[in-house]
Formats: structure tokens, sequence, C-alpha cells
């Protein structure tokens, strides 16, 4: 069968779309054409989120059961009106010293990336100030599930990671990882570096292991993680990308990592949601997420 394709003009700008129909989460029958409306739907709060943060994709080109890869440079064909910045990237896994990252400011950047089946889009914690690296302006605090434990279990963990963050003057908010997972959010003012914030991710997961070794782990080994929540401090390193408040995730159905309310949290009721059930709550409730922007 002939590859399907359609032109549409989004932001001023021309896109040709492919295979719409191609279905990319086989368990619910969920298209590419879906993801790219989802996309367009929740555009409007996601994008603050990505805004002025360099993108790291993870494509499925063969939705979520087949192969995919990790994409961090622009790819081949990139359109000129797409917002790139190059940055250093010492040590890369390709070689390159420098690789060109695609800066998502658009609708239009946006529907491109979904049209090549990039599913889930992972930032910093920093934004680029006159087109280098700043100090990051959110703190993550990553809760990793391991084997015998999941969003129960982290629960537990983020209410008493709230408790100490509120202690030392910051305000977290939570969202899930839309997968097992669940991550905490807090705004910074930008005085730190990222060495500096991750140094104090990596106190806070060390107080709360050693205050509760029973249920946390701040090691990263896995054979420590069987029936403990791992903290993932690591992810404050300024190399580091965290899954985007919005994105979809490669599940077996479209989950996102979406917002979750504290009342929820504490009640232990925490789960995985749906793209469906995240554009309702948009639109009932905005975005709780939007006291983290600039």
């Amino acid at each position: 069968m002939p590859e399907q394709r359609v032109r549409v003009a989004v932001d001023g700008h021309e896109l040709e779309l492919s295979n719409l129909d191609k279905v990319l989460y086989p368990e619910v029958g969920f298209t590419k054409g879906e993801v790219i409306d989802y996309y367009v739907r929740v555009a409007d709060v996601l994008l603050p989120h990505l805004a002025d943060r360099p993108l790291t994709r993870v494509r499925y080109p063969d939705g979520v059961d087949g192969g995919s890869f990790f994409e961090k440079n622009k790819p081949a064909g990139t359109p000129p009106w797409v917002r790139t910045q190059r940055l250093p990237v010492p040590g890369s896994a390709s070689g390159r010293q420098t690789l060109d990252f695609v800066v998502v400011d658009s609708v239009a950047t946006l529907v491109w990336l979904a049209n090549l089946a990039a599913i889930e889009l992972h930032t910093p914690q920093w934004r680029l100030v006159d087109g280098r690296p700043g100090n990051p302006d959110l703190l993550v605090v990553d809760l990793d599930p391991g084997p015998g434990t999941g969003l129960p279990e982290c629960c537990l963990v983020a209410v008493a990671v709230r408790e100490r963050l509120e202690y030392d003057g910051l305000t977290p908010l939570a969202k899930t990882s839309g997968r097992k997972g669940m991550q905490l959010l807090a705004r910074l003012d930008g005085a730190r570096t990222s060495d500096e914030v991750s140094a104090y991710a990596k106190q806070v997961a060390e107080d709360l292991a050693a205050a509760l070794p029973d249920l946390v782990t701040a090691r990263m080994a896995k054979h420590l993680r069987p029936g403990k929540v791992f903290i993932d401090w690591s992810q404050n390193a300024a190399a580091k990308t965290t899954i985007a408040p919005y994105s979809l995730r490669a599940a077996p159905t479209p989950t996102v990592s979406a917002p979750v309310d504290w009342a929820d949290v504490e009640r232990g009721t925490v789960r995985p949601q749906e793209a469906g059930e995240v554009l309702k709550r948009l639109s009932r409730h905005g975005d709780p997420l939007a006291v983290l922007l600039p």
C-alpha cells in the first residue's frame, strides 16, 4: 500500500504528514494521527514547559511495541523554521563534541515531531540563556519504584519528600512519570548551579534513606532496589533529562506524565492517566504546574 501523505498548514508553515492511520499503540489501536491530535490539543499548556529547553526525543517509528531510539541532534531534513541550538556534549555516545538540539517553540514544531513518531519528550531542568545553558530553574525528585513496589509506595515517599522540601523553603508539586513512578518538581530561583542542586538532591535522598531504610534507597545499584523506592537525585545533573509534563509515554496505552493532586498522593490513590483523561482535566481545571513557570 502506498504511503499516505497529507499536507497541512500549522502556524503558517506547511507540513507533510504521513501514515496518520498507522497504529502506534497496538493494545488500544491509538494511531499516529491521534498522537498528533493529542499534542495539538495539549500544546497551550505543554509549550510553556518546553520553552527554551533543548529537547531529547524518544522515537518509536514502528509503535511502542517496536524498536525505539533516543534522538538529541536535529534529524536530517529538519525544516529551516524549526528552532535549533548548538550545544557542547562532551563525552557524547555519538562521538561528537556538539549537537544541534531542537527547541520547541510552536505548535508546528510539535506536529512535525509527532509526525516523526517522537512520542516521548524529555527536557533538562535548566533553560537556555543567551544560547547557553543557564542555572536550573527546577528541582526534580524522581521516585522510581523497585521490584515489589509501585505507585502506592511512591506516594508514601512523596509525602516524606514534600515535608523535607517544604522545610527547606521549597513548594513541590507532584506528577506521574506516565509509567510506574512519580516525580516531584519545585521551582528554583536560578541562583545555584546544576552541581549544587544535584548535591542538595543527593543529600535529601540520603537523609530520607536513613530515616526510612525499609522503604527508600538513595543508591543506584539495582540489587538494592527490591521492595524500595529509589530516589534518583542524579536527574538534576546538567546533562540529564526528565520526561516533560504532559508528554506521552511509550506504555501499552497512551499514558501521560501528568500532575496529580496532593490529596490523591496522601490517600495513595495515584494512578497513570491517559491522554483523553488528561485533556478533560485540563479543560476543567487548567494547568496546576503553571506555578513552576518563569
